[in-house]
């Protein structure tokens, strides 16, 4: 018995325990440009529109990505942004172990839809605003720095030295050199060729897009503004709607606070290596998620950042990933 509601034909519960010649009859979804998908088990469905992911997770409900191929609707885009992520899949992916007491019914006791279990429209997540550092959270940019100031001033270091990231203070030199050193560095191929994306990034960052408004908040200075920009879009194209720079440690030119760049977006989050923009960002009242790629930065070992109730240390992006979309979800 199949009822049409919307394009999608929901199964009766008593369909799961039908067999045919011994063989469990395995129904198909058709929402009218042919078979979407079959089960051998009766599943709970309920409409994108109606997702909300906590409520989701207490009350047993799976969200299936059915769509109507020749007839796309705005459910359907919402369908299929969500369809491909496993690990919002997962959440929902529980099982019908419902509280008699929740009324999780989709179907009606003669097989119709019944109204769903009290969400709205509105229970759907708005997209978060979320602000990405640059070097050393998307590229290393210190590990090619350290190549060409080797080759080039015979002076060896490992980013293990930098306790902290102010560089004239590793380097033994005054400020006004150090500024030089890396203007100097920005025309070689050592910075144009030689910095590369960290390990896991341009994954999580793809996820990250389909519930996230990623925008780039780099203290990089206006000089390498175009190369920035084309880097960016190599590495990780079409990710991030904004880029900003605030143009710190520039030999000309305004600079302008991280803080106020996350304010101007909306920001509710910045991923960040530096605890100074760390410290900034959280008084500010924006969470930091302060990325120390795989215990591996000294200078993020800042015991007072590190216990600000609005910073949480992060070792590499799948934790990232992880706890923005705890955030999310939350």
């Amino acid at each position: 018995m199949l009822r049409r509601v919307s394009g999608v034909r929901f199964v009766s519960n008593f369909m799961a325990s039908l067999t045919r010649n011994g063989i469990p009859y395995t129904p198909s979804i058709d929402g009218g440009g042919g078979a979407v998908n079959s089960f051998g088990v009766f599943r709970r469905i309920v409409t994108v529109d109606n997702y909300c992911p906590k409520r989701s997770r207490s009350i047993g409900l799976i969200l299936r990505g059915c769509h109507d191929s020749l007839k796309a609707t705005a459910n359907d885009q919402k369908a299929r942004a969500t369809r491909g992520f496993p690990e919002l899949m997962r959440d929902l992916e529980v099982g019908l172990k419902g509280d008699a007491s929740l009324d999780a019914r989709l179907l009606s006791a003669r097989g119709g839809p019944s109204r769903p279990v009290g969400f709205s429209d509105n229970s759907v997540p708005k997209k978060m605003a979320v602000a990405v550092d640059v070097d050393e959270v998307l590229g290393n940019f210190l590990t090619a720095l350290n190549k060409f100031i080797a080759d080039r001033y015979s002076s060896n270091h490992s980013v293990s030295e930098y306790h902290v990231y102010e560089f004239f203070k590793i380097w033994n030199c005054s400020r006004d050199e150090a500024d030089f050193r890396v203007h100097e560095f920005f025309k070689t191929s050592y910075f144009k060729k030689g910095i590369h994306p960290l390990p896991g990034a341009r994954q999580a960052l793809h996820k990250l897009s389909r519930f996230c408004n990623l925008s780039v908040v780099t203290s990089r200075q206006n000089a390498i503004k175009d190369h920035t920009i084309e880097w960016i879009e190599r590495h990780y194209p079409g990710l991030f709607q904004e880029i900003h720079f605030g143009n710190h440690f520039a030999l000309d030119g305004e600079s302008r606070p991280k803080s106020e760049i996350c304010r101007s977006l909306g920001a509710k989050v910045l991923i960040d290596d530096n605890p100074r923009y760390a410290a900034e960002c959280a008084e500010a009242g924006i969470k930091v998620l302060l990325f120390d790629y795989e215990n591996s930065y000294p200078w993020c070992k800042s015991e007072w950042v590190n216990k600000h109730p609005l910073v949480t240390k992060v070792q590499n992006w799948e934790e990232v990933e992880q706890k923005l979309l705890s955030w999310i979800t939350s």
